[in-house]
């Protein structure tokens, strides 16, 4: 699962921001991995995510949080 996400940071990623393109993917790629959210594909959209980006240094530089209902807020 580790190298698909970064397969996908890698393909997505432009460094500074979280788009809602990359949650997407990043979506997808976990899917992938869990048989039970591989089978909700009706729930396709609305699986809670949150995804953090942090610099070199440690420091988060970005946050961006998919609720259940499918809502994204950007909290950092």
């Amino acid at each position: 699962m580790n190298e698909s996400v970064r397969s996908v940071a890698n393909a997505y990623l432009d460094g500074h921001e979280i788009t809602e393109g990359l949650l997407n993917h990043l979506e997808v790629a976990v899917r992938a991995y869990d048989p039970c959210l591989s089978c909700a594909t009706h729930a396709m959209g609305k699986m809670p995510l949150q995804v953090e980006l942090f610099d070199a240094d440690g420091m988060l530089v970005d946050r961006l949080t998919k609720g259940g209902d499918g809502k994204i807020e950007r909290t950092a």
